[in-house]
């Protein structure tokens, strides 16, 4: 599955291709309460279809009812780039299902340049990085070479936005929890790479729309070229597979390194990488492990849930307090159940 604003951006393109008319909306500005982010997009054809999502749900129903045929609107005009605000009264939040209290700001780009939409969807096909800027007083489109993400700009003259390659996961190890994870992150946006040079594992992987690769996971790492969207898990419980891939890992500039494993594992680990590769306490602060978020998971899909919440909390920039980390709240459980056996034992020579 392509990420939202990459499926947004080639459905654009590919509406405009056949002869729809278009309009790309963009969410530009929030205020209070809002139920998607600056930069979430959709796009709306002229017959009333349309992909992505700025709102719940009633912004875009509003979208169509004005701009599309189908429900008797105006239809798409050929027009400059026009600014749109939803939720500004009471009583407009409530008919547009926007929480008490919430305002948002959407930009419309009617029958936008499908000579720039082609190049842009190729460029990010190719793997790209790139800033689209959009002039409001002309509707023109400049595409650019970006080097790092950016979060969206807005002012009264231009609308910027960088648009790259999608978030991406590897996984290390091909058993049923990488089976799991890998279709939660797939329904994330993900590319999702598995790893694992094991046949056993490999032939009786059965997710779809996972790049399988069968080479020594250190190598893999290297091939996949980590970026700032990626994340890199081990899976395998195989300190000969694991290790080496961490390591490749934890130098690359991916935002979420780490590793299944006990918290006697993940203790060991960190001195082997110590003792025999010369890392330090510091260069392996970004290795997390025990991975997840502590939700009590016993199953594969339960565990899955638990990794997948924390990768995506990362990505999000959200910090989650020690108490939800899976060894902070095992050593409380641990420390609460030994000083329980320490009273139960006093009791009993009472």
């Amino acid at each position: 599955m392509d990420s939202i604003d990459v499926m947004v951006l080639r459905t654009a393109r590919d509406w405009s291709a056949s002869g729809h008319s278009v309009v790309l909306a963009t969410v530009v500005r929030t205020w209070g309460s809002s139920p998607r982010p600056p930069g979430a997009m959709m796009v709306l054809r002229d017959d009333g279809l349309a992909v992505g999502s700025v709102s719940g749900g009633c912004i875009e129903d509003d979208l169509i009812a004005r701009y599309t045929k189908s429900l008797g609107g105006q239809g798409i005009p050929a027009a400059r780039p026009e600014l749109v605000r939803y939720g500004v009264s009471a009583d407009e939040a409530h008919r547009f299902g926007l929480p008490c209290g919430g305002t948002l700001e959407l930009l419309l780009e009617f029958r936008p340049s499908l000579a720039a939409l082609e190049t842009l969807v190729t460029r990010l096909d190719r793997g790209e990085l790139v800033c689209r800027t959009l002039a409001l007083a002309s509707g023109a489109v400049t595409l650019t070479a970006a080097s790092v993400p950016e979060a969206l700009k807005f002012d009264s003259e231009s609308l910027i936005n960088t648009f790259g390659p999608g978030y991406r996961m590897l996984l290390i190890g091909a058993g049923a929890l990488a089976e799991y994870l890998s279709t939660m992150a797939l329904f994330n946006g993900f590319q999702v790479t598995v790893c694992d040079p094991r046949s056993e594992y490999m032939g009786s992987w059965s997710v779809s729309g996972v790049q399988r690769v069968a080479d020594m996971p250190d190598d893999a790492v290297v091939a996949f070229r980590p970026d700032q969207r990626s994340c890199i898990i081990a899976l395998s419980h195989d300190p000969k597979l694991d290790d080496l891939a961490l390591l490749e890992a934890l130098h690359s500039p991916a935002f979420y390194v780490g590793a299944i494993g006990s918290r006697r594992n993940n203790q060991a680990r960190r001195a082997r990488m110590i003792q025999y590769f010369d890392e330090t306490e510091a260069t392996l602060k970004r290795l997390r492990g025990p991975i997840g978020i502590y939700i009590g998971s016993r199953t594969p899909a339960e565990i899955a849930v638990s990794v997948m919440a924390e990768i995506l909390a990362v990505k999000n920039g959200i910090a989650h307090p020690d108490t939800l980390s899976v060894e902070e709240a095992k050593d409380r459980i641990d420390r609460h159940e030994g000083g329980g056996a320490e009273r139960r034992s006093a009791l009993g020579k009472a």
